[in-house]
Parts: structure tokens; sequence; C-alpha cells
């Protein structure tokens, strides 16, 4: 990955909000709507010699619950699959944030 090509954008709250609620729209309730993770993690795996970004997978614990899969890419934008590679992360419903635009 060059220093010129960069992988996402900033968007604005309203923008975020409808994204979030098209999603919540197509689900269960009691559904998974987001996951937390900790800045160590994300830290942990960013500091790894010649990681250049994060790739996140979509996908489904041995429970059913929906989570995310977290590797570090390269330069060539490659996961690092012999690196850390997280998950475990707090799924909402269950660890929520307080009632806001991106979540209700």
């Amino acid at each position: 990955m060059s220093t010129t090509d960069q992988m996402g954008e900033f968007i604005t709250l309203d923008d975020a909000a409808q994204m979030t609620a098209s999603y919540r729209a197509t689900i269960q309730p009691g559904e998974t709507i987001a996951v937390a993770g900790s800045r160590e993690i994300f830290d942990q795996i960013l500091a790894q010699s010649g990681c250049e970004g994060l790739r996140m997978y979509f996908a489904i614990e041995p429970d059913g619950t929906k989570t995310l899969v977290v590797v570090g890419i390269d330069s060539a934008e490659n996961d690092m699959t012999t690196g850390l590679i997280a998950e475990k992360f707090g799924p909402c419903p269950k660890r929520c944030a307080e009632p806001n635009e991106l979540n209700s």
C-alpha cells in the first residue's frame, strides 16, 4: 500500500447513522449490531514490523454470534497471517454504548 493509497474515509454522523440503521433493519432483534475492541489489541497488531493497516473479516462465533476477525496487512495489502490475529471483541447487544444515533 503506497502512502498515497488511503483505505477508508471519514463520514458524517448523519451518514453513519443512516448506514447503521439500514443494517439494523436487516437483522432480527437481539442480533449483533456492533463489536468493540480495546486500543491495546489494535496497537499491538499495527506495531508489527511491516504492518501498514488492518483488515477486518466478518465472522461467526461457534455459538452463532457475529464478530470480526482482525489481521494486519502489509504494504502489498496482503494479510499478515503469520502475525497477530484478533477476535473475541465485545458484541453489542451485551456490551453496548448508551443509546445514540449509531445504535438506536
